[in-house]
């Protein structure tokens, strides 16, 4: 379950990113026309991915309420990290995007 935790909190990251805002506060530019986009679909597909990653791990009902747990932690993580360290968090969500797949793979 920790595969569909990473790649859960990268999904996040990668939408907390697709607001102008933050990604300005995280990366120091602004993003371009088409990367808010990109970065909104990038995010929903990896929370998606997740999703179908932890319903085929553990079945419809109990993966889909592990999802949720897990899914709701890591973004409490975020909630609560970013005033204090938003670098540390951009780190380990590049970190779990690697983590979280090769996670699934070895499995």
């Amino acid at each position: 379950m920790i595969s569909v935790a990473l790649i859960a909190f990268a999904g996040f990251a990668v939408l907390c990113l697709a607001m102008d805002r933050h990604f300005s506060e995280l990366l120091g530019r602004k993003p371009g026309p088409g990367q808010l986009r990109l970065l909104r679909c990038a995010g929903w597909l990896l929370l998606a991915l997740s999703l179908a990653i932890a319903m085929h791990l553990r079945g419809w009902a109990h993966g889909l309420v592990e999802w949720i747990a897990v899914s709701m932690a890591g973004v409490t993580l975020w909630v609560f990290g970013m005033p204090y360290q938003p670098r540390l968090l951009l780190g380990l969500a590049a970190i779990s995007l690697v983590l979280g797949p090769a996670l699934v793979v070895v499995r």
